[in-house]
């Protein structure tokens, strides 16, 4: 590529590209709480309310190159000019004549193609209704540009799939036989009488339509209900018979066979330089009258663009919510696009998007807790509830529900209903609740009281209890048959403490099914993670001080949950296992539903107690001569990391979480740094790697090492830890290398003749540079939070705000001030920052600040705290100015 893929042209993440339609395997994301779409350049892509009910078929990254069902509109002009306005038809002359332009923001997708021999361009339009209602509309302006009137007839053609996922492969013929089309004056509606499941069939609620209208309101003129009539035996869908020979539908069968939305319009004579507007709405529903509704409302062009103008207005809201200004246009318009992807995947789930074609909906739990990062800085009294009713899905041996609805409680065990338990899934609600604390000063939040989550798995996953009645709901219940109910507190402190007990034979926590790195999945039985061994120790370390913090004299627990306190020689594996193994037995057919009253003061210096054993066993066993930290044992004991066979290996994990944790001392970090510069940095892409290449398979210990080195979790440059790379080192004062590794990112996604992407933080980059895996993936949140909390340093503590700048020079270059807006305590607040000597972070200080206009009285200092007291009695409907003077 030898320009840029695309450009920003405003400051609100609008961008262009006359190249897009070069790249097959693009794909934009539309969507809002009640519809999900994907679409491409060519307009291929799908459109979903869930994995069971898919309008367009269901599409992988593959399929945007291979399919030939898509949104198409065609324009007859005679038997030798039939022009699709998407460029997809067979006719290859026509789409190298034709001229391509794409432009996009939040969340709205457009595309314009002009033929000068058809002598037409079509502008077409695709958004989802930021009002919710469950469409996507496409509007589409045909244009004569040419000085000579042209007639033309026109076509939307929406092949309609309108069945599940699954049925793309399990019966698709079959499932056919269940269509049952309606035709509407408007269009093409289909209700299948099935929801086709041989597991259990059940009947069929949804209705998949496609309408359309001209910019009068007025309808089709003819409908083509069927596939096989809009396309005849001869043609398919890049080459329809019934638009290549001006036919009138046949009359045939049309019930039972595979739906179409195929609706022609009038022919008509568009004047030179005149155009002529259509509308069509593609969505699924349970109800004829919501139909009707949305028919009401889009058949009118003016109501129909005053719903975009509201999307578009909700979009740049959302992206606004913690808005960054560093003067560097390209950052902080891609930044927009980083802001809103949170929201994506609240509503998407890991699910689909094109490259995302391994779900069947629903967000893992890991995800559920990450999401919520960004949320506790734009809303943290919307999140409580949340992280309350998040707390259900832990399971009374502190493994959990691996995926979560989006009904409140609404928890499985897994999407495949394989029973697996990753590891590091109790590290994520502590890091949660503990930034919920300091942002809000809500220690009450710990002492809320939620269920457990109970189901089939018990003794964490590793058997089944056979007497176990699913009709009984999935909450745990106490001997007394009511449902056990127990504090935040103690949902925390189990599943911490259980896999303090829960170790291998290093004495480091157990891998079990994998950590974050899904693709360490084969060493079930004897792996161990180091990396994540070093977070609950920093849990456990944070539990006890949020203990002192809550000020009470006594605890209430679990009976059963003494097990897991007092003394015990903690060098013994086999006793802590023992003792883990009486505790999982004791709760594995419930609970008695007593409480035992916990000194609090007692329960924190136990808690101490064995944070400080795990960082002095970490410190001591797994700092390698190398100059960094093992991450790892395999599943036949075998240490990972470090010089084996010649070959050095090392994962970025590994050095991550000991940095975040507090368990590398400072000479340690600038160790990992020299280590990690040296084996994981990319010279040429300028990116970490998330291991060195191990160049054999890893069978004892995952996947991830059967993939090629440089893609998914094989070396990739995975955002994720990347960012989490950052975190750490921010937390530890290494602010310089911290913003190095969260610009690697940025230039990485900027780099769009690398990238090929559009703007958005990946899942990783490959070995070519190229975004793998666009707008669903957890770093986003951890970018933002990263960047307004410690790099601006605009954080909560402790409830109130400390302003702790961590900016470097670089930052600098292109202004002398840099700026942050976010919410904190209901009221938006503008920090500033101003550095006229452009002086770098550990050599400047906080010597001036100002609070709407009024000067505070401080001395000069790395940070300065106002209280949430003084910030409450602004009011909540201005955004309040706070401006610092570094030097």
């Amino acid at each position: 590529m030898k320009e840029k893929l695309w450009r920003f042209t405003d400051g609100s993440g609008s961008f262009s590209s006359k190249s897009a339609d070069n790249i097959r395997s693009l794909y934009f994301a539309l969507c809002n709480e009640s519809l999900m779409s994907s679409i491409s350049p060519d307009l291929h892509g799908d459109i979903k309310s869930g994995n069971s009910a898919f309008l367009l078929s269901p599409v992988s990254r593959i399929d945007l190159i291979n399919l030939r069902s898509s949104r198409n509109f065609w324009v007859y002009i005679n038997p030798q000019k039939a022009w699709s306005a998407t460029g997809v038809s067979k006719d290859l002359k026509q789409i190298k004549e034709d001229t391509f332009r794409m432009e996009a923001g939040l969340l709205w997708h457009r595309i314009a193609r002009a033929n000068k021999r058809i002598g037409l361009e079509a502008e077409i339009l695709s958004f989802v209704p930021s009002s919710s209602e469950p469409v996507e509309v496409m509007q589409v302006k045909i244009s004569n540009t040419t000085k000579r009137a042209v007639r033309f007839t026109p076509t939307a053609a929406i092949p309609i799939y309108g069945r599940g996922a699954n049925n793309l492969r399990d019966h698709r013929h079959v499932t056919s036989l269940l269509q049952r089309i309606i035709p509407d004056k408007y269009g093409v509606i289909s209700k299948p009488t099935l929801s086709f499941d041989e597991a259990g069939h059940r009947p069929n609620k949804d209705l998949y339509f496609v309408l359309g209208w001209d910019e009068k309101g007025l309808p089709p003129q003819y409908l083509y209900p069927t596939q096989e009539i809009f396309c005849g035996e001869a043609g398919d869908l890049e080459a329809p018979e019934s638009v290549l020979g001006n036919l009138p539908p046949a009359k045939m069968q049309i019930q039972g066979r595979e739906a179409m939305g195929a609706l022609r319009f009038r022919s008509m004579v568009l004047g030179p330089g005149r155009s002529r507007s259509y509308i069509i709405v593609m969505g699924i529903t349970e109800h004829l009258s919501e139909i009707k509704k949305i028919i009401r409302k889009f058949k009118d062009l003016k109501k129909a663009e005053a719903s975009f103008r509201q999307t578009k207005d909700f979009w740049v809201k959302k992206s606004l919510e913690a808005e960054i200004s560093t003067s560097d246009s390209e950052f902080d318009n891609w930044l927009r696009w980083v802001s809103i992807q949170p929201t994506l995947r609240r509503i998407f789930g890991c699910s689909f998007l094109p490259d995302f074609d391994y779900g069947k909906g629903g967000r893992g739990w890991r995800d559920l807790w990450q999401d919520c990062l960004s949320l506790i800085l734009t809303d943290p009294a919307s999140v409580r509830s949340m992280l309350v009713n998040n707390f259900s899905g832990v399971r009374i041996d502190g493994s959990n529900a691996t995926i979560i609805g989006k009904k409140p409680g609404e928890f499985i065990a897994d999407r495949n209903d394989i029973a697996r338990v990753w590891m590091d899934h109790g590290v994520w609600p502590l890091l949660t609740v503990d930034l919920y604390l300091h942002e809000t000063g809500d220690k009450g939040i710990l002492l809320e009281k939620t269920g457990y989550f109970r189901d089939q798995h018990i003794l964490r996953s590793r058997s089944i209890d056979k007497e176990y009645d699913p009709s009984e709901g999935s909450c745990l219940k106490a001997k007394s048959g009511k449902i056990y109910k127990a504090s935040i507190l103690e949902h925390l402190l189990i599943q911490s403490l259980a896999q303090f007990f829960n170790v291998g034979r290093h004495n480091h926590v157990r891998l079990e099914g994998a950590d974050w790195n899904d693709g360490l999945d084969m060493a079930g039985e004897n792996g161990e993670s180091v990396a994540f061994s070093t977070m609950y120790a920093l849990n456990l370390s944070l539990l006890a001080r949020m203990l002192e913090k809550l000020g009470r004299e006594r605890i209430e627990v679990a009976e059963e949950l003494k097990l897991l306190l007092g003394p015990l020689d903690y060098c013994n594996v086999k006793a802590k296992r023992r003792l883990l193994e009486d505790y999982l037995q004791k709760v594995s057919k419930g609970i008695s539903g007593k409480k035992a009253s916990l000194n609090a003061a007692l329960l924190a210096d136990d808690l101490m107690t064995k944070s400080e054993w795990m960082q002095g066993h970490i410190r001591k066993s797994e700092w390698l001569k190398d100059g960094f930290f093992n991450g790892y044992y395999d599943n036949r004991g075998r240490r990972v990391e470090g010089r084996a066979g010649g070959i050095l290996r090392m994962t970025l994990t590994g050095q991550v979480f000991p940095v975040m944790s507090g368990i590398a001392d400072d000479k340690q970090i600038k160790k990992i740094l020299a280590s990690v510069n040296k084996y994981l940095w990319d010279k040429k892409l300028k990116g970490y790697h998330l291991n060195t290449d191990f160049k054999d398979e890893q069978l004892d210990l995952g996947r991830a090492f059967s993939f090629i080195y440089g893609d998914k979790e094989n070396g990739a440059f995975f955002n994720h830890m990347v960012v989490m790379f950052a975190n750490a080192l921010y937390r530890r004062g290494f602010a310089k290398e911290g913003w190095r590794a969260l610009d690697s990112i940025s230039k990485m996604a900027l780099d769009t003749k690398k990238a090929k992407i559009y703007p958005c933080l990946p899942e990783y980059f490959n070995l070519e540079g190229r975004g793998m895996y666009a707008y669903l993936t957890g770093s986003a949140s951890w970018f933002v939070l990263t960047l307004a909390r410690l790099a601006f340093g605009v954080r909560g503590q402790d409830g109130d705000l400390l302003i702790e700048p961590k900016l470097c020079v670089e930052q600098f270059k292109k202004s002398k001030t840099l700026s942050v807006s976010r919410m904190f305590a209901g009221r938006r607040i503008r920090v500033s920052f101003h550095n006229p000597a452009r002086l770098d972070y550990g050599k400047y200080k906080i010597i001036r600040a100002s609070l709407n206009g009024r000067n505070l009285f401080i001395k000069p200092s790395a940070g300065i705290t106002i209280s949430r007291k003084e910030i409450l009695r602004f009011p909540a409907t201005k955004t309040h100015i706070l401006k610092v003077l570094l030097g």
